[in-house]
């Protein structure tokens, strides 16, 4: 008889924003007459930069022409992608990042999903809490997690509680543990790291032979100059850390799809590069990322691509500055949304994250994201994305003032 992979019934029946989205769509069914506003999903609603557009659409009129049509590209990436990246975000930072170190990818969740493919499966993981469900979720289903109990979490992880008096920041295990998943600026919390705090994970990993997985998809909404925007900037991160990036939020491209992750050729463990190690899996497992996708994302480093993708991201953290002021108008109190497109806040009266978001669709038509879903330490806290419209963000808002002021 057939066997299924025992460690996927493990999981919950439904990803967390599935099980989001199917309260919001049984209350619409219930109140057709209320208007949602949608602030709980990181997706973003600006267009794609001009610039993008246009270059995807010679890319597409050249696959139209028997003289410059593309097969299977390269499974890492077109050279010329990999070269601009590494370029822009790396060595004109003073980061000696080459192209052979770029993966080129369909998104950082696939990445982040997908990277423990080349560890072993006796590893010990250990994750922030809160915590991205992608990296808590693609464990239990490799077999790392062990088994899950209610109040604790899966008995093979180590959880690094990030708490309101610490800042939201993790602190370092007192164990030894193998893989650690850190994600600044942080989603969901919203808030960043500096170089001193970051410099201290490198450290541990260096003297643990342990590997930082390292989320970077929000670098580029950094305003304040302590923060690194890779973890490379660290010195001895490159023969510890891999980091994952995304055009997604940066770029608009989360309808489109492109990524990167970095694994630099110091990476060495016990003779094996990782570098090496990946660029086998994912020859295997992926024909990689379209010839139109990434001459669109080539255009994001051209000079009117970099002022219309920062134009965007300025209007993303006005839409967080306004959430953020805005809840504190009514009386809540609220982090992030300065170094990140998420304000992080907490729930009044001592309601439960769900309680919580029940009562704000019901009272508002606002839909945020329950803290619980993202961990144990995530309970009595809420997410509100700054991805809207600012006319839908000032409209949410002003229910939320009016709904909840003293």
């Amino acid at each position: 008889m057939l066997k299924v992979n025992a460690n996927f019934i493990k999981l919950p029946p439904s990803y967390l924003f599935v099980d989001i989205a199917n309260k919001v769509d049984a209350f619409s069914k219930q109140h057709p007459e209320v208007e949602i506003i949608r602030m709980g999903i990181g997706d973003v609603t600006r267009p794609l930069p001009k610039a993008v557009v246009a270059a995807m659409q010679k890319a597409a009129e050249e696959m139209g022409k028997a003289e410059t049509f593309r097969g299977y590209g390269p499974e890492a990436g077109y050279e010329f992608l990999r070269s601009a990246i590494a370029e822009n975000d790396f060595q004109k930072r003073g980061v000696a990042i080459d192209k052979d170190e770029i993966f080129v990818s369909d998104g950082a969740k696939s990445d982040t999903g997908s990277i423990g493919d080349i560890f072993d499966v006796d590893n010990v993981v250990a994750v922030c809490d809160p915590v991205y469900p992608v990296y808590v979720d693609t464990n239990v289903m490799a077999g790392r997690a062990g088994d899950y109990h209610e109040g604790t979490g899966w008995s093979k992880i180590v959880y690094m509680p990030c708490l309101e008096k610490n800042g939201f920041l993790p602190r370092i295990p007192n164990e030894r543990v193998d893989i650690i998943y850190l994600c600044f600026p942080n989603n969901p919390s919203g808030v960043g790291i500096g170089h001193t705090e970051l410099k201290k994970w490198v450290d541990y990993a260096l003297r643990n032979q342990s590997i930082i997985l390292y989320d970077a998809a929000y670098e580029a909404f950094i305003t304040e100059e302590d923060m690194p925007h890779s973890i490379f900037e660290i010195e001895g991160a490159k023969k510890c850390a891999i980091e994952f990036r995304s055009f997604s939020k940066t770029a608009g491209f989360t309808g489109t799809r492109c990524a990167f992750t970095v694994i630099p050729k110091e990476l060495v463990f016990n003779e094996v590069s990782l570098n090496k190690l990946w660029g086998r899996r994912q020859s295997t497992k992926m024909n990689g990322v379209s010839y139109v996708i990434q001459r669109g994302a080539e255009a994001v480093y051209s000079e009117e691509g970099r002022r219309e993708v920062k134009e965007n991201i300025v209007y993303y953290l006005n839409n967080a500055k306004i959430i953020k002021e805005g809840l504190a108008k009514a009386g809540f109190k609220a982090f992030g949304g300065v170094n990140s497109p998420y304000v992080w806040m907490k729930t009044p009266n001592g309601l439960t994250s769900w309680e919580f978001f029940d009562l704000l669709l019901e009272k508002t038509g606002v839909v945020g994201t329950p803290g619980s879903g993202f961990g144990i330490s995530g309970e009595g806290y809420f997410r509100l994305t700054a991805f809207n419209t600012k006319e839908n963000t000032e409209k949410a808002i002003e229910r939320i003032t009016s709904s909840f002021k003293a």
